[in-house]
């Protein structure tokens, strides 16, 4: 197509690729052993819920995200069922891929087997990837694109063939379908670009290629935000709004030392950094991380947004860092290497015992639901929903002929669309997110049971309510339900008609 696409040169890292790639594999196995056999301990996570409502009403966008993660929580009900482990298996899968696309990074950049062992274990026991394969999230696809990205760019700037720029393309597009914050990322590439001499690729046909690659597989979304009046952009500024107010932005330096990356692999990821930076055919790696995050320090994003960046640094920081060793003796080497994996796997358990539900009783379990409130966040489901049904149960006959139930919050609908169904109970009326645009039945019900809303709420939209129950789940634990919904109330209809309460009953949560 031009003159910049040339044959992809031979590496020269040292030549222990297929004893590295049986490493990664093995760890990445070892990984997702450890989370499939953990990952039914406790129930379905409130954003999982979201998810699996918007997985039965597929569409080309969604008021939270783009259409990737609903489609493929769509494919795993039909291979899975409501199978917490099934479901997550995905996740599972791509936070394995992760693991093995750095040491593969690490192995482009020069490194060997330490490398690509260092480099792999450094990603596998950070805290964000940990957590990334324990739950079903967007987040956790995101993770892998950004990752990819950054593998295809290592291999254009190694090889100088252009045609890379087709599958940096096609995961910069199918990371636009699957979170937002990709555009960060593209933007990372592209003032990389400006600012060093790759702007030369600005010429090359495979760039535009790639470039339009990315945009067709984002067309349809980009044309559902359109007909929608960009509703997910209102809903990203709520959101960031709220954050900023409730103080979750704070501690974003914090968490790039903690959070993003195992303490232990800080010096890996910094020394990657400089890497880039002194090394002018790598420094567009380093842009690929300096403008994100400078854009995430001006708009004040939280502090794992940029989580998904630290993988290309840690690669090539084991890299340098193997090379560095091999200047030492061996004592001060074995000391070097020792204190680096005695560390990465100290902080590493420390975080399997917080991230990974490892027991479904006793002190490890209380250990990490006092520290993980995502953990919290997957229990009393069930019981909310049967609780609902017990109250349905106790109505008369005419208040249960026209019954609705209506909540507040995506977590409250998802559970009684999921599993609401098991105790014949209707859809869930929601005015959050995407729940909003499909609406109320017709024709809607006289009687209400309400969830996830203030008395005070409830008694100024809506009629005749009374105290109907409370919530509870069967370890006490203390999560947005117990603690701030747990009243739920019988209820007549609203004080409005219907198509004016509607209106004001769109929420973004």
């Amino acid at each position: 197509m031009d003159q910049t696409a040339t044959p992809v040169e031979i590496s020269t890292a040292p030549a222990t690729g297929r004893a590295g790639m049986l490493w990664l594999l093995l760890i990445a196995a070892a990984l997702a052993v450890l989370h499939c056999l953990t990952n039914g301990r406790y129930g379905f996570h409130r954003d999982e819920l979201q998810f699996l409502s918007d997985a039965r009403h597929l569409d080309w966008g969604f008021v939270a995200y783009p259409p990737f993660t609903p489609l493929v929580e769509r494919i795993s009900m039909a291979i899975f069922g409501l199978s917490p482990v099934g479901l997550r298996l995905f996740s599972v899968l791509a936070q394995a891929a992760v693991i093995v696309v750095t040491g593969l990074m690490a192995w482009e950049l020069g490194g060997g087997r330490l490398a690509q062992i260092a480099a792999a274990l450094a990603v596998a026991l950070s805290p964000l990837p940990l957590f990334e394969g324990t739950e079903f999230q967007y987040t956790t696809f995101d993770v892998l694109w950004w990752v990819l990205v950054a593998y295809f760019v290592v291999r254009l700037l190694k090889s100088g063939n252009a045609r890379w720029w087709l599958a940096i393309g096609a995961a910069a597009g199918i990371g636009l379908m699957t979170k937002y914050t990709m555009a960060f990322f593209i933007t990372g590439v592209i003032g990389g670009l400006l600012l060093t001499p790759e702007r030369r690729f600005f010429k090359s046909g495979w760039f535009w290629a790639g470039a339009g690659v990315a945009l067709l597989i984002f067309l349809p979304n980009l044309i559902w935000q359109i007909q929608h009046g960009f509703i997910s952009l209102h809903f990203l500024h709520h959101i960031h709004v709220r954050d900023v107010g409730e103080g979750r932005a704070d501690g974003f330096f914090l968490a790039q030392l903690w959070i993003c990356a195992n303490p232990f692999a800080v010096p890996l990821w910094i020394a990657g950094l400089l890497c880039f930076l002194r090394q002018p055919k790598y420094r567009l790696l380093a842009w690929m991380y300096l403008v994100p995050l400078a854009l995430f320090v001006i708009g004040r994003g939280r502090g794992y947004y940029l989580a998904a960046a630290y993988p290309m640094l840690i690669a090539m920081g084991a890299a340098a860092g193997e090379r560095w060793l091999r200047s030492l003796s061996r004592p001060w080497r074995r000391t070097v290497e020792g204190l680096y994996f005695t560390g990465l796997a100290a902080c590493g358990l420390l975080f399997v015992a917080i991230i990974v539900p490892l027991a479904a009783s006793g002190p490890l379990m209380r250990f990490a639901l006092a520290h993980n409130g995502d953990l919290r966040e997957e229990i009393g489901w069930n019981e909310l929903v049967r609780t609902v049904a017990q109250i349905r149960d106790s109505l008369p006959p005419q208040q249960r002929a026209s019954l609705g139930v209506l909540v507040g919050n995506y977590g409250e609908q998802g559970a009684v669309e999921i599993l609401g169904p098991a105790y014949g109970l209707p859809t869930a009326i929601s005015g959050t997110n995407s729940a909003w645009l499909r609406g109320y039945p017709t024709p809607p019900p006289s009687t209400l049971i309400v969830l996830g809303l203030s008395q005070a709420y409830a008694e100024k939209r809506l009629t005749s309510c009374r105290l109907a129950g409370h919530l509870s789940n069967p370890y006490g634990v203390k999560n947005e339900e117990s603690e701030h919904h747990s009243d739920i109330f019988v209820c007549g209809g609203p004080r409005l008609p219907w198509p004016e309460f509607w209106k004001k009953f769109q929420d973004f949560g």
